[in-house]
């Protein structure tokens, strides 16, 4: 490696399971092969779901406590990362996830700093009363105008830090990239008999992410609800969180049958709602499944959204700020909130729908596209070829080819 190569350090907050954290993950080894990478972490909370901790370094500074606690962590978080680049002689720091940003910004030794934005700032529900006003009038302003550049996933994100009054820094929209050839292997692997069976018995409609008020899964149950009073299907969920007991609960109450797979219940087939938990490999479930749904308040650039499009999936999606667009119409801006579906060239994009008022905010748009998916087997099949062919635009080496030319142009 030519010794005129800088030093990349890719920096976030936790080893969690949210999209930001796989990218860190695929940068670091598509980086690797043009520069020296080392990947840093606040502290390892989190868990070890990937089975890589031992590829992060750790500045072992916790999280929460009283807001002293929290500034003591704060401080010590700027110290220990400013130490660290000194002893790596960190050419370009990478940070992921607005926390890592702070702190790669006010760790500077003189190296180059790039930013990388997964999510809509302006609709995210988590930035909201004092605080999220202090993030978007103060410091996102302030300290991201430091940053020598930075890189949105999403084209639609840029508009949103020019309104919050981020205009000095270079920035470019990079999307993140997908290897479809490995989707491809882990969607073939054979599922156990009852899993089989699963599909076999009904259209399956697969959703997949954190259970969060971003992901907004809790619509989707009052939509089987309203699907299966015309036609059969039923509901697989990938993934767990906080949000959990909330949606089971929810379905029961409209008078779904659920199946706590992800607690060890037999996978019956007499059951609506399948909660299947966090599982290593979701493309196999993708990969059988009818239909993928998307219905998430707000997001950066989809990932599990472009996998299921590996997997041969056709998706309705809602058109939340930044990524959905994107990937499903890229040839279109957004004009608001839409209140009909709108059949995309790569899928269907769908009105996002409130929880606490679902009827009135898209449940009938989501029920007639599915429904219409559903009982029309060569659209369904036509809009997956056209998907398919989209996700070839993700492939890793140009995408990964913007990130070197951007890095080299800064150094």
């Amino acid at each position: 490696m030519p010794a005129s190569k800088p030093n990349i350090l890719l920096l976030t907050t936790n080893l969690g399971l949210g999209g930001a954290q796989r990218v860190v993950r695929d940068h670091a080894a598509a980086l690797s092969r043009s520069f020296a990478v080392e990947q840093a972490v606040f502290n390892r909370d989190g868990g070890d779901f990937y089975g890589d901790q031992r590829d992060f370094l750790s500045l072992d500074v916790p999280g929460g406590g009283t807001p002293i606690h929290k500034l003591v962590h704060f401080v010590q978080r700027v110290l220990r990362a400013r130490a660290l680049k000194r002893r790596l002689k960190v050419g370009v720091c990478i940070s992921h996830l607005e926390g890592a940003d702070y702190i790669n910004l006010l760790s500077r030794t003189g190296e180059k700093t790039i930013l990388c934005i997964h999510g809509s700032k302006l609709a995210d529900a988590n930035i909201s009363g004092p605080a999220g006003w202090l993030r978007k009038a103060v410091l996102i302003p302030w300290l991201y105008n430091r940053a020598d550049a930075i890189v949105t996933v999403s084209r639609d994100i840029v508009p949103e830090l020019e309104a919050l009054g981020v205009r000095r820094p270079e920035v470019v929209t990079i999307n993140n990239f997908f290897d479809l050839d490995a989707i491809a292997r882990a969607a073939d692997e054979p599922l156990l008999p009852d899993e089989e069976a699963l599909f076999a018995a009904r259209p399956m409609l697969v959703t997949a992410g954190r259970l969060a008020i971003q992901k907004n899964q809790a619509p989707l149950l009052d939509v089987l609800a309203a699907v299966k009073a015309q036609c059969p299907a039923g509901l697989m969920l990938l993934g767990d969180g906080e949000l959990r007991d909330a949606l089971a609960t929810r379905a029961r109450a409209l008078g779904l049958k659920v199946c706590e797979a992800d607690r060890g219940e037999p996978l019956g087939g007499d059951h609506d709602v399948w909660l299947m938990g966090s599982r290593t490999n979701p493309f196999k479930y993708l990969r059988r499944a009818s239909l993928f749904l998307l219905p998430s308040g707000w997001e950066g650039f989809p990932m599990a959204l472009c996998e299921a499009m590996a997997c041969g999936l056709v998706a309705v999606a809602s058109d939340c700020p930044t990524g959905p667009r994107e990937i499903l119409a890229p040839d279109s801006q957004g004009t608001g909130t839409i209140r009909s579906a709108e059949w995309a060239p790569y899928g269907v994009l769908a009105p996002i729908m409130d929880a606490a008022n679902v009827q009135q905010t898209g449940l009938a748009a989501w029920r007639d596209a599915i429904v219409r998916l559903l009982d029309d087997p060569p659209l369904r099949a036509a809009l997956a070829e056209a998907a398919s062919r989209r996700v070839e635009d993700f492939r890793p080496e140009p995408i990964v080819n913007q990130w070197v030319a951007l890095i080299e142009r800064l150094c």
